[in-house]
Formats: structure tokens, sequence, C-alpha cells
């Protein structure tokens, strides 16, 4: 891009908008993002030229959690200060930028990872691009009434989507057995930072292809003339549709299908135009499953290999394990995608038809390979009229990955054992990793400025590792205090921000301990509220002593179908209202619950943590990406060995975080004789502060919900044990490492020194890591 010229460009827009007084955030966002779009059109093409004829790798993921573009593209293409500058010329700011939407096209970490990889792949020249939905109202807003979780549609274009190409040229019909539908891409830029590579995010929108039936209309059918218009667009309308019945689990599948189908019709036609033979797609392309959303892609390119391309079964199935790559995302054998046979049947039976023939084939290669009979039932892809999704990705794929160090063990030794037996060599770890673009140069310029003057370059940037040349300044007392400046002025700006959106005054002197993520029960939002309670009645009673003032923050969405989580929001919110009614407390306790968590929010929260809560069970979160995040701006980690937790203390130094909790080998041992109700009668402390759930002291508003919730930790329910995720057993250690951060807080200079020893060690957990780990690998790219 010509800089001088883009400039050029924009200084005429922006005096066409202050002589007609136009002053929208939203028109400001729209001239600048179409001129940006305009002048890096020319090595878009290329880019997207270069990637079809080389070697190319493919991401297929349900979530694409990329947030608002404007800030991100304006950093990676160099011209945010010249932008910024020009803007004040005009009488503008680019700060009126953030009242624009984010694509909230995700719901967590899944989808983050993905946007994160897409942006290092634009950074690093890696032949990477995205396909998935272009739901219409993302995931949901999120707002808090009552202290309940509300949740709203989320019209995320409703101002224009200047980031996004229509190609209808390249539009595919998808067959369903009832209905076709019309898959329209909409291409989203992924711009590289100092590179003249940009990646391409191609996202499908479901639409009809007969909007509307007049006649149908004419006979005052009006509901009915609208029906294929309505069945269509519901396929691309919100991203994980509640599925508690029939015909939401239909919607999902539906979803999921869709975009595969596309995305598969859309590779194929591609490499037919540039390497004509299609016996050669292996060669060109790679696909990697975001987990097991995408793997009705597997049975999907048979069908069009065999059907559209003339292959045999058996070429088409050779095929399709030389081009598949799965990533596993949970250690527990629940959450793994299963669909009901009859289901699959009635909506796709020629896709079910070949899994049919996998299934079959997997059966022969194991008899051949002389494994069990037992071990061969348990593996089945169909078994007990379900398929198991898992089981079609692990055996189709060349490679199966998981991603964390502990996550991939516990998937050779628990989740996957039986496959990873027969396997071995399929299985590689690949430790999550996040954009030090997006979460530190961006979200925090003013720590970003530190590094890059210490440094004497900006190399940290594309090289992560870099900031392990800090390390040497940790005993620098003049450092540190910059470095706690830096922090307290995050702090101030998001004390602002949440009392301009939530109404909420905070104070930024206080410890900002901070617990940010999807709500689910083994994430132990529920944990920390605990916790608090815990704290708060020992400040009552006088067996807490010297307490630092602390806020703690809350920031999560729960699936609006979820009915535990959402009580568990509501929870929170009555403790914090509880809390701030007692002044004898509440200058030492303040609980937040922000609204309508999402990428920017998180921006702010992630640049003025200091206390990182990462509380899962041992055994339970796969990797994390959040506690990345926070650890690259200097937060400490108050967590369990869980995830990459333990590949960040590994780092950092476990002495510079706050590690508690039962570990996976432990919880082994103890969970077959654990016994909630036990701890509760021997423990006053714990009891007092669980049965604030069902002793009047908090209302749920008569829904009964905290009583489930009760119940669910001391008797379990048909599903589940008592107390699963065992916060009762976690919780005293808990609330002692809680208190041992909460003191040590008190030497600033000390507890400074291992904040920027988190940051100096974050260089691991760069996505550029993982990219190129993924790219040697895995995808087998030059």
């Amino acid at each position: 891009m010509n800089k001088q010229t883009f400039l050029t460009d924009l200084k005429s827009e922006l005096e066409h908008l202050r002589k007609e007084n136009i002053t929208s955030p939203h028109v400001l966002h729209n001239v600048l993002s179409e001129t940006i779009m305009k002048h890096i059109s020319k090595d878009w093409k290329n880019s997207r030229r270069s990637h079809i004829d080389s070697r190319r790798a493919c991401y297929f993921s349900m979530e694409f959690l990329i947030g608002r573009s404007i800030f991100n593209n304006l950093l990676c293409l160099d011209i945010y200060n010249e932008v910024s500058n020009i803007f004040e010329e005009f009488g503008f700011s680019v700060s009126e930028l953030e009242e624009t939407e984010d694509a909230a096209l995700g719901n967590g970490g899944l989808g983050r990872l993905a946007a994160c990889f897409l942006d290092s792949a634009a950074t690093m020249n890696v032949p990477l691009d995205g396909y998935g939905i272009r739901y219409k109202y993302g995931l949901f807003k999120q707002k808090i009434e009552n202290g309940f979780q509300t949740e709203e549609a989320d019209n995320w274009t409703k101002y224009g989507d200047a980031w996004s190409e229509r190609h209808d040229e390249d539009a595919v019909e998808i067959k369903f057995s009832d209905r076709t539908v019309l898959a329209v891409p909409y291409d989203i830029p992924i711009t590289g930072y100092g590179t003249k590579n940009i990646g391409t995010l191609r996202l499908w929108q479901s639409e009809a292809l007969t909007d509307f039936d007049f006649r149908l209309f004419n006979e005052q059918k009006y509901i009915e003339a609208n029906a294929q218009k309505i069945y269509a667009e519901d396929i691309s309308r919100v991203l994980y549709p509640n599925d508690d019945t029939r015909e939401g689990k239909k919607l999902r599948l539906r979803q999921q299908y869709f975009f595969c189908s596309a995305s598969l019709n859309d590779i194929i036609k591609k490499h037919k135009r540039v390497h004509k033979d299609i016996r050669t797609l292996c060669d060109y392309v790679t696909i990697q499953l975001n987990d097991t959303h995408p793997v009705i892609s597997i049975p999907e390119l048979i069908r069009l290999l065999t059907v559209n391309e003339g292959m045999t079964y058996d070429e088409a199935f050779t095929q399709a394990k030389k081009i598949f790559n799965y990533t596993n995302h949970t250690i527990m054998p629940e959450a793994l995608e299963k669909w009901d046979t009859a289901l699959v049947r009635e909506l796709l039976p020629e896709i079910y038809d070949i899994i049919f023939m996998i299934n079959e084939n997997f059966i022969a290669d194991m008899y051949r390979s002389e494994v069990e009979a037992e071990k061969i039932s348990k593996m089945m892809i169909i078994k007990d009229n379900m398929i198991h999704m898992a089981n079609l990705a692990t055996y189709c794929s060349t490679f199966v990955n998981g991603v964390a160090e502990i996550h991939t063990e516990i998937l050779k030794a628990s989740t996957l054992h039986d496959w990873y037996e027969v396997y071995p060599d399929k299985f590689q770890n690949k430790t999550n990793g996040i954009t030090q673009r997006r979460w530190l140069a961006l979200c925090n310029k003013e720590l970003s400025g530190l590094i890059t003057g210490l440094l004497g370059s900006n190399k940290w940037i594309t090289e992560l590792s870099e900031l392990k040349n800090l390390v040497s300044y940790a005993d620098d007392k003049q450092i540190i205090k910059k470095f706690k400046e830096i922090k307290k002025e995050k702090k101030t700006q998001l004390a602002d921000f949440i009392l301009k959106k939530e109404g909420i005054s905070i104070n930024p002197d206080s410890i900002f301990d901070i617990q940010i993520k999807r709500l689910h029960e083994y994430k132990r939002q529920l944990l920390n509220a605990f916790s608090i309670l815990y704290i708060y009645f020992g400040i009552k009673d006088g067996s807490i002593k010297s307490f630092t003032p602390t806020t703690f923050i809350f920031g999560a969405k729960s699936a609006p179908g979820y009915r535990r989580a959402k009580a568990i929001i509501k929870y929170i919110n009555e403790i914090a209202a509880f809390i701030e009614k007692d002044p004898e407390v509440n200058k030492l306790i303040k609980v937040v619950f922000v609204s309508n968590y999402n990428v920017s929010y998180a921006e702010k929260l992630i640049a003025a943590a200091e206390v990182s809560e990462q509380i899962s069970t041992a055994g339970t979160e796969a990797s994390g990406t959040g506690n990345m995040k926070l650890m690259l701006n200097g937060a400490v980690t108050l967590g369990t060995l869980d995830g990459a937790n333990i590949e960040i203390v590994e780092e950092a130094g476990m002495e510079n975080n706050y590690i508690f909790g039962a570990t996976v080998e432990e919880l082994e041992k103890i969970m077959p004789e654990y016994c909630s109700r036990k701890i509760i009668s021997e423990n006053a402390k714990i009891r007092k502060v669980v049965e604030t759930l069902i002793d009047g002291t908090f209302s749920d508003g008569g829904s009964g919900d905290f009583r489930e919730l009760y119940t669910s930790l001391l008797d379990g329910a048909s599903w589940h044990k008592p107390d699963n995720y065992y916060l009762l057993g976690d919780l005293e250690n808990y609330v002692e490492a809680k208190l041992r951060c909460n003191r040590d807080y008190k030497d600033e200079e000390s507890f400074g020194k291992k904040m920027w020893l988190n940051m100096c060690n974050a260089g691991k957990f760069s996505s550029d890591r993982t990219i190129a780990d993924y790219a040697e690998n895995i995808w087998l790219l030059k």
C-alpha cells in the first residue's frame, strides 16, 4: 500500500464529511475502512493468487471471534499514528471508532484462537485461509437485569460491514433432504504486520434460492410465502442456537454441513481452475478441523469427489485421509460431539451412507491390525445409534493434536487412549498461542512503548521471544516503578470505562483480580464467588486481618439455555450487591460483573489486570488463551495446574505465580471416594458459605436455581456425581493462595517484579510460534 496516496485519499474523504457536517462514528468508520480496503486490494488479490498457486492450509471453524477490525488493521498496516493525526486535523478522534460494533462471531477461546492463528499466518507469510459462517447476529448481546443475564440480538452489521466483500460469483447451492439453500461468500482481509501478505477469511451467508413466493402471498398465505427465506436465513442467523430439542439439533447440523460443503466446493473449484487435475488436490490443500464441528467435512469431501469428480470411493477416501487434520479442544468424553444416526439419515442421507462406509473401513483396518474386538467396539464411529465425530476425525485425519502439553498427554492416556495405542504417530502437541499484535501492541500502547524503548526496537512485535531480554530489568527499581505506573494508568482507564458503561465506580488503587472467560461449571466461577464470600465472612469475624483492598471483576456469557451458568451469574451479582451494602467491608472488597464481555472489553480488562484467575479443575481445561494474554500484560496467575497454566509457571517460575488445588494425579485418587457432604458437615466456614445458596441470604427471584446449584454440589444429578468439579475440596487451598497473593501485593516492588517476570517470559505463548509449528509439522508447508 502506498501510504502517502492513501493518506491523501483519506484527507479528501474527511474533508467531504467536514463540509457536510457529518460526525457519526459509524460513518467515520466506514469511510476509513473503505479507503483502506481500496488501497490494499492489489496486495490482497496477489496474496489470494499466491496462496492457491502453492500448497496452502485451510482452517475450518464454526467460530472466528475477530472482534473489531479497524484498530488492528491500522496497527498492522503501520498507519495508526498518521490516521490519528489526520483525524485530529479534521476535528475527529480515532477513539470515536470504539463505538462501532465488534464482529461477535465466536463464543470464547475456540473462536479467538482461530482469529489469532489467521493474524499470525498473515504476518509470517504462511498461506492459511479461514472458512466459517457469517452469522447475522453472532452470539448475542448480554445485558444484566436485576442480576440476571438476558440476551438480545447482536446485529453487528446494522451500520454496514466495510471489511467484507461479497462474491456472488462463488455462491454454492447446498442441498439438504428437504430443501436447497444458497451459500454466498463474504471475504474479510486478514492483514499481516510488516508484510504485503494478506490472508482471507471467507464466511458463508445462507440465503434462499427464491426469497418470496408471490403466488402464496396472493393467496394470503403470508407466512408460507416467506418460508423459504426464513428456513435459509435461520442457518446463518445465530451462533450456537439452543439445541435442547430435536429441531435445535437439526439446525446445528444444518449449520455445520452448510459451511463445510460450501467451503469444500470452493476449494475444489479453485484447485481445478489453477491446477486442473483433481487428483493432485491433496498435494496442494490441507484442512485443519478446529474441534469436531467441521468433521462432517470428511464424508462431504468423499461425496463431492465421487459424485462430482468421478473418483472411486477408495480414491476419495485416500484423498480425505491425506487432506484432513483434527485439533481436539476437550478432554471430557461427554463433551465430544455425537450425532443421532436417525437425524443424520433424515437430513443428509448420502452423508450417512458414506459415514457407514467409513465405519466399515475402520472395522476392517482394525481386524487386519489384529486389534482386539472389545477395543474395536469402543473405537467404532457408529455405535449405540450415534455417530461419534471425534472418532471419525481421528481415524480419517493425518494428524491429531492437543492444544497444551498436559492436554495432549491426557488425550493419549485417557480420552483417545485406544486411538493413540493404534496410531501413535498421528498424535502431536501444539500449545495454543495468542497474537502479540492485538494483545499487547494494540491494547497496551503504554507498555509497548516501554518495551520498545528498553529493547531498542519493536522487533518483539513479530518475535515475542525478544521479551526474554528484559529479564535483567527485574531488579531495576526505576523500571519496575515505571512498569507499575503504566499498570496504574491502564487500571484508571478501565475504571473510567466501567463507570461509563456499567455505572459502577471502582478504585484503581485496589488490586484488580480478574476472571474473564466463558461461563461454565468446570471453569469454576462459582468457586471464585465462594472464595470471595469466605474472605468476606473472615473479615467480618476478625479471622482475616490486613486485607489489601481488592476489586474482583468477572466477565462471562452463559449459553442461553444453560440454567446453572445463568444461576451463577445471578449469584455473583447477589454477592456484589450484598457486600456493597456493608460499610465495614465495601472499602476492602468490590465485586463487579461486567456486561456483554467481548473482544474489545477484553482488551481493556487484560491490560489492567494484576491477578489472572485460571481456576478450572485440574484436567478439564484443554489449554486456555486468556491466561496467556493476561500473563503477557504482566498479571500473575492465580490458578490450578491445568491446561497451559502448567507451561506458564514453567516459563515464568512457580515462585512468581500462585498455584493451588489438587492435581490431575491427585484427583484420580480423590474423586472415587470424595464426599462433599462430609466436607460441609466437618467445616463450619465452608458450610456457612455454601448454605448462602439456600438460607435466604440471597434471592434467585423464586426460580429455585440457587437450590439446584446447592443440591448439585451435595447430591449430584442423574448425569454427574456430587461436586464433580471439586469446588469444595479445593476451596480452602484456593483461599489460602488468594490471601497469600493479597499479602504479597503489599510489597509493591517485589510484586511488581513477579508481574514483570511473567511478561518477560511470555514469549513461548505467541501464536506465531504455534503457527510455525503447524506449518512445518502438520500442514507440511514450505
